[in-house]
């Protein structure tokens, strides 16, 4: 990857960060740092590559489905198996639907 991809990429985490502290409730900002985001949204990618999930045949309107409670519970077994810390799954379930809302406005601006 040349080094303007992880630029790009570290540019478009930072917008989605920005984009899912946005939409947090406050008790929740103190709790999730940006470590811990970041985190969050590295193990969002592995559990798409590692899932199975984007091989899956999408329907008749091109859309996979995709289920966020299974993020979610991947992504707090994998923080306390990564010591990381132990995690509410309806507190990360609400950051996944943010990072898939910010994903989704994406779609819009192609």
């Amino acid at each position: 990857m040349a080094t303007d991809e992880f630029l790009q990429e570290d540019l478009d985490d930072e917008k989605t960060i920005e984009f899912i502290r946005n939409s947090m409730p406050q008790e929740m900002k103190e709790r999730f740092n940006d470590d811990i985001l970041y985190y969050i949204l590295d193990v969002i990618n592995d559990y798409f590559t590692t899932s199975g999930v984007l091989d899956a045949d999408p329907d008749e309107d091109g859309c996979i489905e995709i289920d966020n409670e299974a993020i979610a519970a991947y992504i707090v077994k994998e923080a306390k198996r990564d010591g990381m810390g132990v995690f509410d799954p309806e507190e990360v379930l609400l950051i996944v639907n943010a990072e898939a809302d910010y994903v989704d406005s994406l779609d819009g601006e192609e």
